[in-house]
Formats: C-alpha cells, sequence, structure tokens
C-alpha cells in the first residue's frame, strides 16, 4: 500500500471474497471504484498468507494469479530513506523464466500493470528513486522450456526486494549509482492461477489503428485543435465568441412580475394605508 499511495484505496473491512470460486463481489467493486486491479490478502488453514493480484477489463475478470507469502520484511523495519509518494519504480526482472515460463509471464505482466501508473513522455535522472528488483531461485534448466501444459508442476520462489536510488558524484556527466535496501521484502511461491480469456484477452490487447507515432504525437501532421488520446479517439476544441447574457432570453413567469406580493409602507393623506398597485 505504501508503495503505491496516493493512487490506491485500502479496504480494511474484512469481507469473504473468494475471487476463484466468484468474481462478482470484486466485478461490483470495480465498477463502484474504477478499479483495474485489486491485491487480496487472505489466510484460510489450507492457503495461509496467501496473496492474490486480479486484473479487470471492462468491469470484467480477466486474470489472476495467487501467490503465497513464506516471507516478509515491511519497509518500516529498514531504517532507511523512502521514496515520495507518488513516483514510479523501476522494475527490474532478472531471470529468463519471465519470458519463456507461461506462470511467470503472467506473473511479470501482472506486476508491470500493478506498478506501472500514470504514463510519462520524458523521465527526469532525479526522479528515478527506488527499484524493484524481482528474481527467481535456481531452477533446472528444463523448467526455462516448459509450455502450458507442463506449467503447473513444482516452481521456484520468487524474490522482490525494494532499493533506494542514491546517485552520487563520478567525475563524469554519468553519475554512480548505488542502491540502498529500503523494503519491503517479500519471498513469494506461485500458487493457483487463472488464465485470461482468449477473446476478452484479444479484445483486451487491441490497439488503435492509428500508428503509433501519430498517437504518441496527437495526429502525426500537426492539425489545429485537433488530438489524440492515449486510446485513440480524436477529440477536438470548439471556441465559442463571448456571449452577451442580457439579451439571453429567458423563460417569463407570471410570479416574477413587480408589483406582486409587495406593500407599500407609505399610508395616504389621511393616515390611511395606500391600497396596493394592481397589476393586470
Amino acid at each position: 500500500m505504501a508503495l503505491k499511495r496516493p493512487h490506491a484505496i485500502s479496504f480494511s473491512k474484512k469481507n469473504t471474497v473468494r475471487p476463484f470460486e466468484d468474481a462478482t463481489s470484486l466485478e461490483f467493486w470495480a465498477h463502484k471504484n474504477d478499479a483495474s486491479m485489486f491485491v487480496l490478502g487472505q489466510s484460510t488453514k489450507k492457503r495461509p498468507n496467501g496473496l492474490t493480484i486480479v486484473r479487470m477489463f471492462d468491469g470484467k475478470l480477466l486474470d489472476m494469479c495467487e501467490l503465497g507469502v513464506d516471507r516478509f520484511v515491511s519497509m518500516y523495519e529498514f531504517k532507511t530513506s523512502k521514496p515520495q509518494a507518488g513516483h514510479k519504480p523501476m522494475l527490474h526482472f532478472a531471470s529468463e523464466l519471465f519470458d519463456t515460463h507461461p506462470r511467470f509471464i503472467q506473473l511479470k505482466s501482472l506486476l508491470m500493470d500493478l506498478f506501472n501508473g500514470e504514463v510519462i513522455e520524458s523521465i527526469y535522472l532525479g526522479g528515478l528513486e527506488y527499484v524493484l528488483s524481482i528474481t527467481v531461485a535456481p531452477f533446472p534448466d528444463m523448467l526455462a522450456s516448459a509450455s502450458d501444459t507442463q506449467a503447473d508442476g513444482p516452481l521456484p520462489t520468487v524474490h522482490i526486494r525494494g532499493y533506494t536510488v542514491k546517485l552520487l558524484a563520478s567525475g563524469q556527466r554519468v553519475p554512480r549509482v548505488e542502491l540502498v535496501p529500503m523494503g519491503p521484502s517479500f519471498d513469494l511461491s506461485l500458487r493457483r492461477h487463472k488464465p485470461a480469456d482468449a477473446e476478452l484477452w484479444k479484445v483486451a490487447m487491441r490497439r488503435p489503428k492509428l500508428k503509433k507515432q501519430e498517437v504518441e504525437k496527437g495526429l502525426g501532421k500537426k492539425r489545429k485543435n485537433l488530438e489524440v488520446d492515449d486510446m485513440g479517439d480524436l477529440r477536438g476544441r470548439v471556441h465559442v465568441a463571448k456571449q452577451d447574457l442580457g439579451k439571453l432570453q429567458t423563460r417569463k413567469m407570471k410570479g416574477l412580475k413587480g408589483g406582486l406580493g409587495e406593500e407599500r409602507s407609505e399610508s395616504d393623506g389621511e393616515g390611511r394605508p395606500s391600497k396596493r398597485n394592481k397589476t393586470l
């Protein structure tokens, strides 16, 4: 939660949620909070210390992966400096399994979506404050070439470590970089998972028909008051001249006409109050 602040909401109320059996409650919360990802912490006798990463698309469950927390060290147990809230981390995946094994490919995709945050156009060197290093324990060579049907066997442990980036003078233009442990520290084991439906995944991965360069720069050739957003939708801006609201025609209401409901405080010459003026 501390790494995602302020772009995350923490639900502290204990609810009975079983995402692998019924995802209705998650889809409800996704619609209500406009959330595309969930991280659920659950602990049962059969599966203690469980952590489930759930990804949504269009308010529907896309895929998810359950992890077992074998070891955890909080950020606050490291007496070192912490990054500012809202900064994006650099992600380092140090294993070939993240490119070859189906289970680890899914985990890499989920972690990248979880920590990706807002898409930025340029990078400021001083804003790179921390790194999340994701490594895998030693594994046999045959595991790297496992297919989808062989992906459910015993899998190695995943290690996640957090480091603060410290830039030091090097006498050159490029500074010398040192990594200082800051937490959190996880040792995770892969448990159950639910892959994405092929048709829903195809829709979720659909890209706009515009070229990437046109999406990034607007429309390629600059057109006045027209731009293309990240989803490839064309948006325009319309400029309207200044309006004179004094000439604006409004609805005439009888109750707003002058004279009705008003009593004059002035009296006539004989000391009697004057009659009300009738408005026809």
